[in-house]
């Protein structure tokens, strides 16, 4: 397993999973990829104000991700697939990446409901079998974030039927994402900051 690769301010405030040693080759063969990953994820800080705020068609969390990676160069990307059979269509899906660049994928799953795993993990299999991707990174929230949520009183905008670790490994166990090497990383506790 590559886990160990990452950084330890990285290891600290996130719970990490990963299959098909997506880490080593992120590290190895994206390596601009990688820093700009573990660079956005060393300086992540999960506010208060943040999980407070309602977040309408998008979290002030997922909207500050955006703003990093679309620094750096990533992109938003939709993916135009299409399949034929004697030249007849049978097959059209599209799906949109959050972020694209150099065949490296990530999506971030803040405060979805948990379906939208099983439509991102299908998207990397799909798009690792075309040889379109090498890896896929998903970037969600720890299980154990609920506590925080519930003080907050914010515990019913967070459900068990949304978008945490405790959904996802369970399909990363199960093949979900076929044969793509997926890195996923859940925001854990030590990323909250309280007074800001």
């Amino acid at each position: 397993m590559g886990i160990e690769l990452l950084p330890p301010s990285v290891l600290d405030k996130f719970e990490v999973a990963e299959n098909h040693h997506a880490a080593s080759i992120l590290q190895t063969d994206f390596a601009v990829e990688w820093d700009d990953l573990t660079t956005m994820l060393s300086a992540f800080t999960l506010r208060r104000s943040d999980i407070e705020t309602p977040g309408g068609s998008q979290s002030r969390i997922s909207a500050s991700i955006d703003a990093f990676f679309y620094e750096r160069g990533w992109n938003e990307h939709d993916f135009k697939i299409r399949v034929e059979a004697d030249g007849v269509t049978k097959l059209s899906p599209t799906h949109k990446v959050d972020y694209f660049k150099n065949r490296v994928a990530i999506e971030t799953e803040w405060n979805s409901k948990d379906p939208f795993y099983d439509r991102d993990l299908t998207t990397f299999r799909l798009l690792f079998e075309l040889n379109v991707i090498s890896v896929g990174v998903i970037i969600t929230r720890a299980t154990e974030l609920q506590d925080i949520f519930v003080t907050l009183g914010r515990g019913k905008s967070f459900g068990n039927s949304t978008t945490h670790m405790g959904k996802l490994i369970p399909k990363l166990e199960n093949r979900a994402s076929g044969g793509c090497p997926v890195l996923a990383f859940g925001i854990k506790k030590a990323a909250y900051d309280p007074n800001s």
